[in-house]
């Protein structure tokens, strides 16, 4: 249960009720812990409700049992990190067997932080080239592996972790570009790259000063461009950047984002009938990994800010 302005606590409270015929009881078996949980509930995510109150339950979505037993991924009504909680049962997944709780758990705020942006905002097509911005991050690894899941023709990854970076590779990016180098040497390599393969599509979960830098190595002189689709899926860098004009003018660019709010009724629909089961599937086939690092729910007040590896998430097993 949450405080704003303090960490959870580990409290009894009342079983929650379903309210009409869309919802559903579940026992709740694991729940991942996100930046975007953590936003939402201190009020620092566009998407928070400014009227939340306090003594609420957090999270957002998370495995859980069906009465009859059934291991499904849902998305809460009523907060998620408790044993029992309703969920809407037009937005729930089966779980298939081969995919543990805790991947279960962490896979779909992933996969909707990657699959949408590729799918719905840049239109992904076989031979595409693709720049992970910040791929070293927990959905930034699922991006990687999902971009040549749908055929990316390369896939260039940044980020800041240099033993991430490698590990990139074995998950199948092509071309790697430190952001810890000087700026000079990062606008080089990349200009170099996007010179010999015209970058295609870009996903970016970090934004800031990084994004300012690849906009200007994608900025043209005149001559004809390719299409570019630059997808913003996160900040981690800050939420502002300057944009010169010229940029917007002098190449085929779309800019937009991907995130709640931009995306269709029909497309969220498509998530939970058609991508997500592709994925939990890929999973169980071991063609898409993530690294998990678990924790009870009983230890929620000391581990809700732990610090745990880059490119984990932290799940909480109930």
């Amino acid at each position: 249960m949450y405080q704003k302005g303090e960490l959870p606590i580990y409290t009894d409270f009342p079983e929650p009720r379903p309210q009409n015929d869309n919802e559903v009881l579940v026992t709740v078996k694991a729940v991942a812990i996100k930046h975007f949980d953590k936003g939402r509930d201190s009020g620092s995510h566009y998407s928070a409700n400014a009227d939340n109150q306090d003594g609420r339950v957090v999270g957002g979505d998370g495995v859980c049992l069906l009465s009859d037993g059934t291991r499904v991924y849902g998305t809460g009504i009523s907060g998620m990190l408790a044993e029992k909680a309703t969920i809407d049962k037009n937005r729930m997944v089966n779980i298939p067997d081969g995919v543990d709780d805790a991947t279960a758990a962490a896979l779909p705020n992933a996969v909707i932080g990657a699959a949408m942006g590729l799918l719905f905002k840049a239109d992904v097509k076989e031979g595409d080239v693709v720049l992970i911005n910040g791929a070293t991050g927990f959905t930034g690894r699922v991006a990687v592996q999902l971009a040549k899941h749908y055929k990316a023709g390369k896939v260039i990854v940044t980020g800041r972790n240099h033993d991430s970076l490698n590990e990139l590779v074995l998950l199948g990016a092509d071309e790697i570009v430190p952001l810890l180098q000087d700026n000079e040497s990062f606008t080089a390599h990349l200009k170099t790259i996007h010179t010999q393969t015209p970058i295609d599509i870009v996903i970016d979960y970090l934004w800031g000063y990084s994004a300012e830098m690849i906009l200007g190595c994608l900025k043209g002189n005149g001559s004809f461009t390719n299409k570019i689709r630059y997808v913003s899926v996160g900040s981690m860098s800050g939420d502002l950047i300057q944009l010169s004009a010229a940029n917007l003018r002098s190449v085929d660019l779309q800019l937009t984002g991907s995130g709640l709010g931009a995306w269709t009724k029909q497309q969220i629909g498509l998530l939970f009938t058609e991508i997500l089961p592709q994925m939990f599937a890929l999973a169980a086939q071991s063609k898409l990994t993530v690294k998990t690092a678990t924790v009870k729910l009983r230890d929620i007040a000391t581990l809700w800010n732990l610090d745990i590896p880059s490119g984990q998430r932290l799940v909480v097993i109930i």
